[in-house]
């Protein structure tokens, strides 16, 4: 009865990801990521954020609750210049967009295939039931 392999999905899955890899929307992610890379004062503030992470794992395993709080406070400060700047801002509103792409398809795909098997089945789209329930209506003795 089936008609397609697994192996075939994949495929057609691989298919559909080397589409997605080409809208629009991906072309903007990869300009602003090539952006975010050369510009300097960006790179700066993540190396210095990165920094002051690894020092806040060293303080943290030390028990070292104040230098902790004050390292924690200055990536805070680093983090809110580093959003404040445009190509940033921009970056993540185009990592946002890509995410609710993947998840409308994601979700296109799971209720479609929902939906062909209550089709195959018989069922009732609008009940979200299987056409298998149709026959066990009553109790069984």
């Amino acid at each position: 009865m089936a008609h397609y392999t697994r192996q075939e999905v994949v495929e057609e899955a691989k298919k559909l990801a080397k589409m997605m890899a080409d809208i629009e929307e991906i072309d903007r992610f990869k300009q602003l990521e090539a952006k975010l890379n050369d510009n300097q004062k960006v790179q700066s503030h993540i190396k210095k954020i990165k920094a002051l992470q690894k020092q806040a794992v060293n303080f943290q395993a030390y028990g070292k609750t104040e230098a902790l709080q004050k390292i924690e406070k200055e990536i805070d400060r680093l983090q809110d210049e580093l959003d404040e700047i445009p190509v940033v801002a921009e970056f993540k509103d185009s990592q946002t967009i890509i995410n609710d792409i993947l998840q409308m398809v994601s979700n296109t795909i799971s209720r479609e295939v929902t939906n062909e098997v209550i089709r195959s089945t018989g069922g009732d789209l609008l009940q979200g039931e299987t056409g298998s329930n149709k026959s066990s209506h009553g109790c069984s003795r």
